[in-house]
């Protein structure tokens, strides 16, 4: 309402009446005529704006910014590098546990094993195989005994 737009778009009067009768101006009411949109007659216009030749001022706070930020980097890594070793010594730990595992596992499997070997290598066990396999005992020529020669080039191996 305060706008210059609207103080003169205000309606006009019904009718405007001068001296004469054939200078006689109604105003005609059409009720199809779209009423005005507001500050329809605005125009804005863009102008481009050239800013290649500014140069942007230093900041004063920049370098105590980057300063802080190294501090922060500086103190973190010295703070990874003291946690290193507690790390270490865990998965350490952790390994050492695995192991002592495996190494339980392995030492009841070699009983069983052991226990295996001498249920099978008992004499009642031998003479059931050998009688299930044709197996028996060997003849007087199917024996044969190798007795080396006693030289001393085979100790010495020399050619």
């Amino acid at each position: 309402m305060g706008t210059l737009a609207t103080f003169l778009r205000r309606p006009l009067p019904a009718a405007i009446e001068t001296s004469g009768p054939e200078n006689v101006f109604h105003a005609v009411d059409d009720g199809f005529r779209l009423r005005a949109l507001p500050n329809e007659d605005v125009f804005l216009y863009s102008k481009r704006i050239d800013n290649s030749r500014i140069v942007r001022q230093p900041q004063a706070t920049a370098r105590r910014e980057w300063s802080t930020i190294a501090g922060l980097g500086a103190a973190a890594l010295a703070f990874m590098l003291l946690l290193t070793p507690r790390v270490a010594n865990v998965v350490t730990g952790y390994q050492l546990e695995a192991l002592k595992q495996e190494n339980q596992r392995l030492t009841e499997e070699q009983r069983q094993l052991d226990i295996t070997v001498a249920r099978l290598s008992r004499e009642e066990n031998l003479a059931a195989i050998a009688k299930k396999d044709d197996l028996g005992t060997p003849g007087p020529g199917q024996v044969y005994h190798l007795n080396p020669k006693p030289e001393s080039r085979m100790a010495l191996n020399r050619r």
